[in-house]
């Protein structure tokens, strides 16, 4: 029996084993032997296991989430199409075990809500059952709670596969590295702010995931200074607002904290100085998205030589992304224009993105100026404004954040979701792009100001951090902000508000670790680029761009070796996506699967080394 390790179970993992069962019948004859190997459940992995803070949610709504590939989705696999988040929600949950409290919410789902990470979880392991019945008659899955530390073996013989907790390897045909979410050593600046903290009885907390993190440390009535303004944050004021027994009550339409004076004051800033742009909470109100049309990945890599980010590729993005604002502005709020869709994206079609032309046509087809996208004020919105004191700085940012919050729940401004989509269509190119090992120049600008205007909250989120923010649980500082460790505590202050400066007993770090090879803390990676199993691009793994193969230090693709994840060149690729969007991550499922299929099928298997396979712990 062909055998196939999977090292790491969540939902990626699912999406390749529903891959396999898809295109075995046409590509493989006979059962298979699946090895998961994760010390996190299978299905729904690290990010959406169960055992986590059922206050935690997601930042898509029901109905924007799906683990099945569609009509739009070009791939050489069979289309196998099934229910989103919200159609499985709908159908109730009698072949999924779930406890009440989960059931009781899967209940209360609409399209439009944003559900509970708990809620994902069971939609990600019904799923993943689902997945593995799929797979050919006879065939076998194993879930081994634990790690892997080691792979060895050549391309031409079967793959040893050493596990945390026993001596004996696995054997396997093909490996693939799922990996996921990754932790990484501590670097200096963060070591240095721990050691100082340690020597002056402070709090410090380094980049980690929120919901990983040991709050416990976090002392109420505190002062604390927060880096970060992303959903990290989000999730660190749920926890220590709600999540310590504080709650929200609405009073004459107004939501207000009531504390439960275990809080600390959080006081925190970034280098942008607002909370990313709330998800929008409607639907499009004109013809539906085009797939992308400027920025096209094979388009752009067909000039020779390297691309670099600012003179070839982010102009062509800046103009795919403004089409879908302005194809929803024209034809969902046609009485807002001065020209047919038809006229306007003629002429748009025409012209560079950064031309006066360009401009020119937009002041003379769009009179609003707040009906026209501007990516510079999306991106620093309150850049060149400072204020004399804190208290007027509060109530400014509460402002901006209101008005974030109404536009992005009036369909008034659903162009602002037309550029949405058209950002997720420029999303899944640039990971193309990135991939090829020729873009230059991108120094992660574009990931930053993605994730602010696509990966906000919902926005009850925002008005909940606006609660915390009358009630004094959460204090704005502003834009760049700036730490320093002194004076035995740690001042931070920012460039909106130049004379506020924060005395602090604690600081917390509202960042994800940013993951390299070089800092990894996982032990199979530091294994493999040890022994030059790995190459090493820009601190990620070096994939074949064609099927994910792993490429050594020699420049090989090894032939029974594959990784997808954010750790890989081929990093782009979330573990779901949005129905009908043509995902990457569903194309790239679909290429490693039939990649390891064909491997299997052909002289690959058994060419040397046929070991017996051990069964492993489940």
């Amino acid at each position: 029996m062909s055998v196939v390790v999977l090292v790491g179970a969540g939902p990626r993992a699912s999406g390749i084993l529903e891959r396999l069962g898809a295109n075995a019948p046409e590509l493989f004859d006979g059962p298979l032997e699946v090895h998961l190997v994760d010390p996190f459940a299978a299905g729904s992995g690290r990010v959406w296991r169960h055992e986590q803070s059922p206050l935690l949610r997601m930042n898509s709504m029901a109905e924007d989430v799906t683990m099945f590939t569609d009509s739009s989705v070009t791939c050489e696999g069979p289309i196998r199409p099934g229910p989103s988040l919200a159609e499985w929600a709908a159908s109730g949950l009698s072949d999924v075990e779930a406890e009440p409290s989960v059931r009781a919410e899967v209940e209360a789902v609409e399209p439009t809500t944003f559900p509970s990470r708990r809620v994902q979880g069971a939609y990600l392991k019904w799923f993943h059952e689902r997945a593995v019945s799929s797979l050919p008659g006879g065939s076998s899955v194993s879930v081994h709670r634990t790690k892997v530390v080691r792979i060895s073996g050549s391309a031409r013989v079967r793959q040893r596969v050493w596990l945390a907790d026993r001596a004996e390897p696995l054997v396997a045909d093909v490996v693939v590295l799922v990996l996921g979410h990754l932790d990484t050593v501590v670097g200096p600046e963060h070591r240095e702010l721990a050691e100082y903290a340690a020597a002056h009885g402070l709090t410090y907390l380094p980049p980690d995931y929120t919901a990983d993190t040991d709050l416990s440390v976090v002392p109420g009535g505190e002062d604390i200074v927060v880096r970060g303004m992303g959903l990290a944050f989000i999730d660190l004021a749920v926890l220590l607002g709600e999540g310590r027994g504080g709650r929200f009550v609405r009073v004459d339409g107004c939501l207000h904290y009531v504390p439960s004076g275990r809080e600390p004051r959080l006081h925190v800033g970034s280098r942008r100085g607002t909370p990313y742009h709330s998800k929008t909470g409607y639907r499009l109100r004109g013809e539906p998205p085009e797939p992308p049309r400027f920025f096209v990945a094979s388009k752009v890599l067909a000039r020779p030589g390297d691309v670099d980010f600012r003179r070839h590729a982010w102009p062509l993005m800046a103009k795919e992304i403004a089409y879908g604002h302005y194809r929803e502005l024209f034809t969902g709020h046609p009485g807002r224009v001065r020209q047919s869709w038809a006229e306007f994206s003629a002429r748009f079609a025409q012209l560079d993105w950064y031309s006066e032309e360009m401009r020119a046509l937009e002041r003379a087809a769009v009179p609003l100026v707040g009906d026209r996208i501007d990516f510079e004020r999306l991106d620093r919105p309150i850049d060149g404004v400072s204020f004399a004191s804190s208290e007027e700085f509060q109530g400014f940012l509460r402002d901006h954040v209101t008005d974030d919050v109404a536009r992005r729940s009036d369909s008034a401004y659903s162009a602002d979701l037309g550029a949405f989509l058209g950002l997720l269509g420029v999303y899944g190119q640039f990971a193309v792009l990135s991939a090829s090992g020729r873009l230059r120049g991108d120094d992660g600008w574009w990931h930053g100001f993605f994730s602010s205007i696509a990966s906000g909250p919902p926005p009850d989120r925002l008005e909940e951090l606006l609660a915390l923010s009358r009630a004094g649980v959460v204090r704005f500082l502003g834009a760049d902000t700036w730490v320093r460790a002194r004076d035995g505590v740690f001042l931070a202050g920012s460039r909106s508000v130049p004379t506020h400066v924060v005395r602090a007993t604690g600081l917390v770090e509202a960042r994800l670790p940013v993951h390299t090879l070089e800092h990894t803390a996982d032990e199979l990676l530091k294994s493999m680029v040890a022994g030059g199993d790995v190459t090493d691009v820009d601190g990620l793994v070096l994939v074949d761009p064609s099927d994910s193969r792993i490429v050594d230090v020699t420049g090989v693709p090894h032939a029974r070796r594959f990784a997808v994840g954010p750790y890989t060149t081929r990093k782009a690729y979330a573990a779901f996506a949005r129905p009908n969007t043509n995902a990457p991550n569903f194309r790239q499922s679909d290429e490693v699967a039939r990649a390891v299929l064909r491997f299997l099928a052909g002289a690959g298997v058994g060419v040397a080394d046929k070991s017996v396979v051990r069964s492993g712990s489940i």
